[in-house]
C-alpha cells in the first residue's frame, strides 16, 4: 500500500485500488478516495462445518486475523484458533491437507479470485460481524487531481459509498486499525443506513457493540456517535488506549 501511496503522491500514477479493509482510518495528506466502487459481499465464511455450533469440540480454526479470532472464542471458547497466513490459495492447501479443521475468510476473497469452494458456508453479519470496508474497494486518487476525481465519480456506487463512509467514521473515531479487535457493518435502504459495531478483547470475553440508524445523509455522524458510545461503555479499556 505504501509504495501505491508513495506513486500517487509523486504523480507516477493517477489512482491505487485497494482492498478497503485494508485502508488506515487516516490517508497521507493530499490523498483521498477518490470513489468506492459497488460492493461484493461482505461477511466471512467458515469452511470445514456448516457453521460454528457444528464445529466439533476443540476443533482447530485457522486465521491471522484479531477480530475473527475474538468473536470465534466469544462463541466457542473451546475452539483452538490457530495462526495461519499465506494467500487464499496457501491457506485452502493447508486445511485441504489437514493442518487445521476450518478456516475462516472473507467471502469476497474467494469471488473476487473464481474460487468456488463447495465447503464454504456463510457467516451472516448477525452471528459474525465483518471488519470494517470487507468487500468493497477504494480508489484512491490525489486531492487536487480534479480530472481524475471527475472520472472516477463515473464508478462510484453510492449505496456502498455511504456504508463504508459510516463504517470508516466509526474506525476513525473509535482509534482503531486492522489489527484491532473492532468490526462494523453498514447497509443502506429507503435512505436511511444502519450500522452494527463490535470492540472485543483478543480473548472474546469482553464485548461491546452498539446499533444504530440515520438518514445516509447522516453516515459518518452516525459511526461517530456509535464510536462516543463505545468509548463511554468502556471500549477504550478494551483496546487498551
Amino acid at each position: 500500500m505504501k509504495e501505491i501511496e508513495d506513486a500517487l503522491l509523486a504523480g507516477e500514477i493517477d489512482v491505487g485500488v485497494h482492498s478497503m479493509k485494508d485502508l488506515p482510518a487516516r490517508l497521507p495528506a493530499g490523498l483521498v478516495v477518490g470513489a468506492v466502487p459497488a460492493r461484493a459481499a461482505a461477511h466471512d465464511v467458515l469452511i470445514g462445518a456448516p457453521g460454528l455450533r457444528e464445529l466439533p469440540p476443540g476443533a482447530r480454526v485457522g486465521t491471522a486475523s484479531v477480530r475473527r479470532r475474538a468473536q470465534l472464542l466469544a462463541r466457542r471458547p473451546d475452539l483452538a484458533v490457530t495462526p495461519l497466513r499465506g494467500n487464499v490459495d496457501t491457506r485452502l492447501r493447508r486445511w485441504r491437507e489437514g493442518a487445521i479443521d476450518a478456516l475462516v475468510l472473507a467471502a469476497a476473497g474467494l469471488e473476487r479470485l473464481g474460487i468456488a469452494e463447495p465447503a464454504a458456508h456463510a457467516l451472516a453479519p448477525e452471528e459474525f460481524l465483518p471488519p470494517v470496508g470487507q468487500g468493497a474497494l477504494a480508489l484512491e486518487c490525489r486531492a487536487d487531481a480534479a480530472p481524475t476525481r471527475a472520472l472516477l465519480a463515473a464508478v462510484e456506487d453510492r449505496a456502498a459509498a455511504t456504508a463504508v463512509a459510516a463504517e470508516r467514521a466509526f474506525l476513525l473515531a473509535i482509534g482503531g486499525d486492522c489489527n484491532t479487535p473492532l468490526a462494523a457493518h453498514a447497509t443502506v435502504a429507503d435512505g436511511r443506513v444502519t450500522l452494527r459495531a463490535l470492540v472485543i478483547d483478543q480473548d472474546g470475553r469482553r464485548w461491546l457493540e452498539e446499533a444504530g440508524s440515520a438518514p445516509a445523509a447522516d453516515a459518518e455522524a452516525l459511526g461517530r456517535a456509535l464510536a462516543e458510545g463505545l468509548l463511554v461503555a468502556g471500549a477504550r479499556e478494551i483496546l487498551g488506549g
